[in-house]
């Protein structure tokens, strides 16, 4: 049982309308450490005036000692629906995990599997790409970090803009306002994982064919706006010398608030294994998902993912089977049983019914 005086929250009523709460994170998943947190995640459906008055709102509530996160419902079974990793994964801790499950709470278990679609392919892995881009930064700054602000003049451009700062910012925003209208216009509708795995794969494409990349789409956009060649090669020193500056001030943030342990594994391996584990758990869940419809939380690989953590594995061996397994993955998704889309329908009737239970 969760010790429930350990929520430090205002809402009262949190620990008697949970109907499932359960552990999370390393613990859940058996790559814990002796030194590391204890993590619960939950859902809640609260007092009926939550849903039927205009004056009180609940998404989630949030507590950070312990680390715990109760959602609502609602929110919960929309996350859910888009195959939400750390949501998804919530479902299927094994029965030892499961630490409060009323009655609703079970319904709610029952039903689990019309969560599961195709969509994990884009979630789980677009996760893992997550992880690696946070990697491949990390380790660019330790192995080359920038030793200076960056300068107008590496950039050809004079110590203040020949332009002035709101004809800049008007040419930005006709820029991006050009870009926008070509974007499929379908794509609208189309849930945000999907729509970002969409336009990936098409600029993937794209630039595979030599036919468009960030830089020429953009001067292109820019040419049909009329700018002169002239404008279009100042403009893109401005942007250039912006994004350095962006990227210097970020690697000034990473340096000051660089969490220690992270930064102790960082100077131990070269990069964070952490993240390299927490990568390779969720690509192996992705696979097994779309091949087997199972959501193992429960790391039959426990010890080789606390391997990879200690630095079993080197930076290039990592990338290399990121790349091997997400082409594995675009094949499974192609061929697994798993429906393309949720049964909205289906997943929406049993909202209904356990929140018109609750609140009756």
């Amino acid at each position: 049982m969760f010790d429930w005086n350990q929520y430090t929250g205002n809402l009262k009523w949190i620990p008697a309308r949970t109907i499932f709460l359960c552990t999370h994170g390393s613990h859940a998943y058996g790559t814990s450490l002796p030194t590391s947190d204890h993590d619960y995640r939950g859902v809640a459906i609260a007092p009926r005036e939550y849903y039927l008055g205009g004056l009180h709102r609940f998404d989630q509530a949030v507590c950070n000692n312990p680390d715990l996160t109760i959602f609502d419902l609602k929110k919960f079974i929309g996350l859910a629906s888009q195959c939400n990793p750390n949501v998804i994964e919530i479902l299927f801790v094994n029965d030892s995990d499961r630490l409060q499950v009323s009655k609703p709470g079970e319904r709610l278990l029952e039903t689990r599997n019309l969560f599961l679609t195709r969509r994990v392919k884009h979630t789980f892995s677009g996760y893992a790409a997550s992880q690696l881009k946070r990697i491949d930064c990390h380790y660019r700054w330790l192995k080359n970090p920038p030793s200076a602000p960056p300068t107008r003049s590496e950039f050809g451009l004079p110590e203040h803009s020949l332009v002035p700062h709101d004809q800049l910012e008007a040419a930005e925003s006709a820029l991006r306002q050009k870009l926008d209208s070509w974007s499929v216009d379908f794509l609208d509708q189309v849930p945000r994982d999907l729509r970002e795995a969409i336009l990936q794969k098409m600029s993937a494409h794209l630039a595979e064919l030599e036919l468009a990349s960030d830089s020429t789409l953009w001067q292109g956009a820019a040419r049909t706006l009329g700018f002169s060649d002239n404008f279009i090669y100042l403009l893109d020193m401005e942007r250039r010398y912006t994004s350095k500056r962006r990227e210097w001030s970020n690697y000034q943030t990473w340096k000051a608030s660089r969490n220690q342990a992270r930064a102790e594994l960082e100077a131990q391996h070269g990069f964070d294994t952490k993240h390299a584990m927490h990568l390779v758990r969720l690509i192996r869940m992705c696979g097994e998902i779309l091949r087997t419809g199972k959501v193992i939380v429960k790391r039959p690989d426990a010890d080789e993912l606390l391997a990879i953590r200690g630095g079993a594995w080197s930076y290039e061996q990592l990338r290399e089977w990121a790349t091997n397994e997400d082409a594995k993955l675009e094949e499974l998704a192609k061929t697994s049983a798993l429906p393309t889309a949720p049964d909205i329908e289906a997943i929406d009737r049993v909202c209904v019914e356990l929140v018109s239970e609750a609140i009756s």
